[in-house]
């Protein structure tokens, strides 16, 4: 096929030559499902030699898990900042839930290391702004992990959407799977192996409820978004890279299930519609057709991922398939002087060769902090229950209900897990 072939070329050439033992030392913080999946990934390119965790049950299971014969294990951490100063580390793994996403990442930019963090990036707009300026102080490389980007799948339907293969692009409709609507829950003893202070950090201090700590942690707002930043920081990505600029003007949303009280707080169902300055519509609503995961719930049903619309036509594309509504559309090749978008086919080994060259990666910091910002804005507009207008160059609400808005643009930080525990 002309764009795979096209890619692979590109990216062929623009793969590092590398020495035999040159890898770097690795150390991953936060030890869940998909913090040990990049842990395993990264041991393909360097040598995973700590963990962290504030689990201790789970920082031992990963420890296991990527354990090499013939090397010690990795050396176990509860608090991140301890192996920060290792002169063996070159790379941070940050595979924590959201709310401890910025301080890992502020801390280890600050320390000299390179990030692989990830998505969303942040728990806030203002924090997204203040890693960005972290990082690019201190020269570090840091890539979101919205792997999306690194799809020869995702990259083609952008191409061709910024290259006006569909006419002038109007809208764009994305479909996340819908949340968990469930509650109310009962507290319970904390688990010995769990350090709860320490998991909620930033949060507000409750007592422990299991459904508030790790996979369901994205369910509640002191600590993520709801699905709006957990798939919406991948699909939403593809809609910025698609449209082609930093952020919408206006938004609003709407609820369609309230959370049941004493149980998540993160709006399960919904929709959000962004304007852009350039007159393009982006939609994204749930969709209980694919489970929270992304699985198939329903094969009849709307599945969860993007369809372009424009002026000649429309263009579908989620991880299993590319479809527009005509096939010549996809089949055509591009002219020689089209716009090209970056060229990743493994978001690892695209972090990993952009840590050896100093390059910027496929999903920077300004990349993630522009991409979890959208997610941000449908998430404040859900919340506020109001319409309200965004200034991208500011990164401010303003016009009516501003002051709303612009209360959640930051968080409050509970002491001492504010911006001074990694000063």
């Amino acid at each position: 096929m002309w764009f795979m072939e096209r890619q692979l070329s590109a990216s062929e050439a623009a793969t590092a030559k590398v020495a035999a033992n040159d890898r770097p030392g690795v150390v991953l913080v936060g030890c869940g499902g998909m913090g040990t999946v990049d842990a395993l990934n990264a041991a393909n390119y360097g040598d995973v030699v700590a963990v962290c965790d504030v689990d201790a049950e789970r920082a031992a299971a990963a420890a296991a898990k990527l354990t090499v014969e013939g090397k010690a294990a990795p050396q176990v951490y509860r608090d991140f900042r301890q192996m920060l100063g290792r002169s063996d580390v070159q790379i941070v793994l940050n595979g924590t839930p959201d709310h401890w996403h910025t301080l890992v990442n502020l801390g280890a930019v600050r320390a000299g290391k390179d990030v692989y963090s990830e998505k969303p990036l942040t728990l806030t707009i203002d924090e997204g702004r203040r890693l960005v300026t972290e990082t690019r102080k201190h020269g570090r490389v840091l890539q979101t992990g919205t792997q999306q980007r690194s799809s020869q799948r995702f990259r083609m339907a952008c191409e061709l959407v910024r290259n006006g293969r569909i006419g002038r692009l109007q809208d764009v409709k994305v479909w996340l799977p819908a949340g968990l609507r469930e509650g109310p829950f009962a507290t319970a003893a904390v688990p010995a192996s769990l350090d709860w202070d320490f998991y909620q950090g930033q949060a507000p201090r409750v007592d422990y409820v299991p459904e508030r700590s790790h996979v369901k942690f994205r369910f509640w707002y002191d600590y993520s978004g709801g699905t709006t930043t957990d798939w919406g920081a991948h699909h939403i990505d593809i809609a910025s890279w698609a449209i082609g600029q930093t952020a919408p003007v206006k938004v609003e949303a709407t609820r369609i299930a309230e959370p049941i009280p004493g149980g998540f707080t993160a709006v399960s169902d919904y929709e959000v519609r962004f304007a852009y300055r350039n007159g393009v519509r982006l939609t994204v609503a749930t969709t209980r057709d694919d489970d929270i995961f992304g699985r198939v719930a329903n094969p009849q049903g709307q599945r969860n991922g993007l369809r372009f619309e424009g002026t000649n036509g429309w263009i579908w594309v989620n991880r299993s398939e590319l479809r527009a509504s005509d096939p010549e559309l996809l089949r055509t090749p591009l002219a020689a002087d089209a716009l090209r978008l970056p060229v990743s086919n493994n978001h690892m080994e695209n972090f990993i060769d952009c840590v050896r060259t100093r390059r910027d990666p496929i999903c920077d910091v300004e990349v993630g902090h522009r991409s979890a910002m959208v997610c941000h804005l449908g998430t404040i507009a859900l919340r506020t229950g109001r319409a309200l207008t965004w200034d991208p160059e500011a990164e401010r609400f303003t016009g009516d209900h501003a002051a709303e808005g612009n209360a959640q643009v930051a968080r409050e930080m509970r002491a001492p897990y504010d911006y001074s525990f990694v000063a």
